[in-house]
């Protein structure tokens, strides 16, 4: 086998290529399709989108046969490592240790096919892009390979979330973890709970930009997913191979949720009645009540949640909450002393290790953000590591899973590029090459610690992406750079080869623009795309953290 990438445009680079030669295998009408048992999602998917694309019946055929396509599962292989051949004759042959391993070979192989495979209909009568004679061998470094969409802040409709699962699995990418409740708005139907969509799914007006920013859009802004369009989503994500991880706020960012339901929130120190959903941006002060009551209720709301998410994993939240009320309600004091709490970083960890419990008795894990750490984390708590480093390493050393997923690395709403042309500039600068030099695994690590790196997500926080294209230029193309990480078996950071990764990009950013992606380009913005912040939001306005490396 010889090295990976250097002869080929596929993003994320594949581990080893043998080959390729000059001649090849070119599709046509006449091209079968065996699907073998365990891969029938990979068949539906060929046929939906890849047959569509290229004018393809890719009609039912026997295994091996001449110009075919032969999918097949391979127990030699890792769960989602795929070995895809191409015979110059045969055809296609993809054997994959699952299900996954078969589908991620497919996404080669539409990558192989060239841009006109990731459109929707043919645009040409007679296609002369064949796959060289080669065989590829690919498995991926991580079993977490994530994107995080906050829905809350800025609602998508399904078609648009359902769009970026397929946005995901055309790089390899198999969890999404999707951020449904928030201050700013509730997005998911729980039946026992209507108010939750009918008042915290709306807020009457939005900020424009940052916070400090004097600008209002006077529009109201809301919306929800009914309980079907979950299970719509979820079953769709599954198709794909992509695990649908869903985020419920406790005990902050709950303003909407207290909005909706008043004796939620800490009455004796605030009048809840008079909250409504928030329309700013930032850390709220109004934090869930450590009552039974509030317990009750989210457990109603996770028995709903249950149902409708098959996944291992349940996002709790768990991040900026603040203490403040608890401080000045003598009910929450009161609370601390009932249980023998030491103060109110505790009472946080009483939450999270209430709901750790409950998850835990009906077969599920909780996750949450580093914060989950303060007070003592809850034994079977996984760690989504956001402030750094450090929590992550930390978690990791106590022997807890980790996501990684700095803010000061793979947060994709903060800019590209210091340019004040960037629309609403936010945050620290990242480019793409800073994304392709992020290091999952800190190298502090010991070996046994590492082993609980499951693995990395990029963080989509939607305050200042008000619609999807909003959204594409601040993912895209940084997105395709952190597939390669969470992928690819790459080398230090330093010595990574990004002109080569620039050079491969040349090619996928044909396949981008046959999705109909509106990514930022590499000479900077299109003149539609550039909406400058307010003035003097020219800076970079995000929170730096002490001690946290540029990169690993």
């Amino acid at each position: 086998m010889t090295s990976t990438g250097t002869s080929m445009d596929l993003i994320p680079a594949p581990r080893a290529v043998d080959g390729p030669s000059r001649s090849g295998f070119l599709p046509d009408r006449g091209t079968t399709l065996y699907a073998g048992p365990g891969t029938e999602s990979t068949e539906r998917w060929l046929r939906s989108t890849l047959g569509a694309a290229l004018g393809l019946p890719l009609a039912p055929g026997e295994e091996r046969a001449e110009n075919s396509l032969t999918l097949l599962i391979d127990n030699t292989l890792e769960p989602e490592a795929y070995r895809l051949g191409v015979v110059r004759s045969r055809g296609v042959e993809i054997r994959g240790g699952s299900g996954a391993g078969v589908f991620w070979g497919a996404q080669t192989l539409r990558q192989l096919l060239g841009a006109e495979a990731f459109r929707s209909a043919p645009v040409s009568p007679e296609r002369t892009h064949g796959i060289p004679h080669q065989v590829i061998e690919d498995a991926p470094r991580f079993p977490w390979r994530g994107l995080m969409l906050d829905v809350s802040r800025h609602f998508l409709p399904k078609g648009d979330v359902l769009r970026y699962l397929d946005l995901l699995a055309a790089h390899k990418l198999n969890v999404f973890h999707f951020h449904l409740t928030d201050d700013q708005g509730w997005r998911i139907e729980i039946k026992r709970y209507p108010r939750l969509t009918d008042i915290g799914a709306w807020r009457a007006r939005t900020k424009y930009g940052h916070r400090a920013s004097e600008l209002w859009d006077e529009r109201p802004h809301g919306g929800y997913y009914t309980q079907d369009d979950i299970r719509e989503i979820v079953a769709y994500a599954a198709e794909r191979h992509i695990t649908v991880v869903p985020e419920i706020d406790i005990p902050g960012h709950s303003q909407a949720a207290i909005a909706a339901y008043p004796e939620l929130g800490n009455t004796d120190v605030v009048d809840t009645t008079t909250l409504s959903v928030w329309d700013n941006w930032g850390i709220n002060p109004n934090v869930l009540a450590p009552t039974d009551t509030t317990l009750r209720f989210y457990e109603g709301v996770l028995e709903e949640l249950l149902g409708l998410f098959p996944s291992a994993f349940v996002h709790i939240g768990g991040d900026e909450c603040p203490k403040d009320q608890w401080k000045a309600s003598p009910a929450a004091q009161a609370r601390i002393k009932e249980l023998g709490l030491a103060d109110e970083d505790e009472l946080q960890s009483w939450f999270i290790r209430h709901f750790d419990t409950w998850l835990s008795g009906r077969g599920r894990r909780l996750i949450g953000w580093d914060e989950i750490l303060e007070g003592g984390l809850a034994p079977g708590a996984a760690v989504s590591s956001w402030r750094g480093y450090a929590g992550g390493i930390a978690a990791a050393e106590a022997g807890h899973d980790v996501v990684m997923c700095p803010e000061q690395q793979v947060y994709l709403d903060h800019r590209q590029h210091g340019g004040a042309d960037e629309p609403m500039p936010i945050g620290y600068v990242r480019t793409l090459e800073d994304v392709y030099r992020f290091e999952p695994v800190p190298p502090s690590l010991s070996p046994e610690a590492a082993a609980h790196i499951l693995g990395t997500q990029a963080n989509v926080w939607t305050e200042v992406m008000q619609d999807r294209s909003r959204v594409d230029y601040q993912v895209f193309p940084r997105l395709a750079a952190f597939a390669e990480v969470a992928w690819s078996a790459l080398p230090a950071p330093a010595e990574r080869d990004f002109e080569d990764f620039e050079r491969r990009m040349n090619a996928h950013y044909a396949r981008l623009d046959a999705l109909g992606v509106g990514y930022r380009p590499p000479g900077g913005p299109l003149p539609w795309q550039k909406r400058p912040a307010p003035e003097g939001m020219t800076g970079s306005i995000g929170r730096p953290i002490e001690g946290a490396p540029p990169n690993v």
